[in-house]
């Protein structure tokens, strides 16, 4: 009788899962979620030490957005079907061409037996992942409706976060969708809070954009008034926005793609003296050699796109004969979701802006 007592209570005991998800690796075994073909999106059953999401809202990060809405000619029901191909081949939402995913928002469902009473979170809770969709089990039920101008795209959908997965309450002060938009990002201006001293020239590469404005705010409280930020935007209404905000000493408009003419400027705007740092927030490729040319030897370039081809700004810089120091654009460091929220606190005139654009 207690033999067959313990035969049933095993039936209900979870899984127990590894720390970094590698249990959900299907092909090929033995590497971590994130560069895996295939991981296990079933949601039937969690293991011990995983978060179940109810998932309303994927936030495609802007490199991969771009791509699959060029692939699909602009049209949504091309794009769903794209996304959803992604999904069903690989058990996540990784884009096969830029490699990059994006975060989600959702509402904690279950919460593995072995995580309960060990995080800050219960049930019912809404949280936006801080991990990237090209590492989270992923499975999509509907497409809902698609914002191409925000790269937004709600779903009825679940999803895994992991146990080593990091995540953000949805704060009780902003709108969920305006929190969504800014963390997606929180990684670029926390390192630009990092990377940033007073007196530093700082150039800011698609600073329009929202990681950009995020980045150019950021720069100008610590670079100070005796740092320069350079705002380099792609289009007129982009710069006009920029310069309203008043977070730049310069802004201007130019193709971040052709290296020479953009050179030219900033020698100009700085007296030859060129910028302490670079920080690359754009979403299309080519933009290595701007991003190179404009540093000092001595600075440091800071690429947080995933458009970028660290190959050619490997040989590029070597090419010219650049000593830059260049950082891979990690998008997490200690305190960024806090770092990111407290900018749009701080700052009525970005928040505004962010409202308009992106919730």
């Amino acid at each position: 009788m207690q033999k067959n007592n313990l035969k049933s209570l095993n039936i209900f005991m979870q899984k127990k899962g590894n720390k970094y998800g590698t249990h959900r690796v299907i092909e090929p075994k033995g590497v971590l979620p994130q560069p895996a073909n295939k991981l296990n999106n079933d949601m039937s059953e969690i293991y011990d030490n995983e978060i179940l999401i109810d998932v309303k809202t994927l936030n495609i990060d802007s490199a991969s957005f771009t791509d699959i809405s060029a692939r699909a000619g602009g049209d949504e029901e091309k794009i769903k079907e794209i996304m959803f191909s992604l999904v069903e081949e690989q058990g996540k939402h990784r884009n096969k061409w830029t490699g990059s995913g994006g975060m989600l928002l959702g509402v904690v469902e279950k919460i593995g037996d072995a995580l309960k009473g060990k995080i800050n979170l219960k049930e019912g809770d809404k949280i936006a992942t801080l991990v990237s969709l090209s590492l989270t089990p992923l499975r999509i039920d509907k497409i809902k409706e698609i914002r191409k101008d925000v790269d937004q795209v709600d779903i009825d959908g679940k999803a895994i976060l992991f146990e080593s997965g990091i995540y953000a309450k949805i704060p009780a002060d902003m709108p969920e969708k305006l929190a969504l938009s800014a963390l997606d990002v929180a990684g670029a201006p926390a390192q630009t809070a990092k990377l940033v001293k007073p007196g530093d020239t700082v150039l800011i590469i698609g600073a329009g954009g929202k990681s950009g404005m995020l980045c150019c705010y950021e720069a100008k409280k610590r670079a100070g008034v005796t740092g320069k930020v350079i705002g380099l935007c792609h289009s007129q209404k982009s710069t006009e926005r920029l310069q309203k905000l008043g977070f730049c000493d310069y802004v201007f408009s130019a193709d971040a793609t052709q290296p020479v003419p953009i050179l030219e400027k900033i020698e100009e705007i700085t007296k030859g003296e060129m910028c302490d740092i670079t920080i690359n927030n754009v979403n299309i490729p080519d933009t290595e050699m701007t991003s190179i040319l404009c540093t000092k030897d001595t600075g440091i370039v800071y690429f947080f796109s995933m458009a970028t081809s660290f190959t050619k700004a490997a040989l590029g810089a070597e090419g010219v004969g650049s000593d830059v120091t260049m950082l891979v654009g990690n998008g997490y460091t200690k305190g960024h979701a806090e770092i990111t929220l407290q900018e749009l606190r701080e700052s009525p005139e970005l928040r505004k802006i962010f409202e308009e654009l992106y919730a």
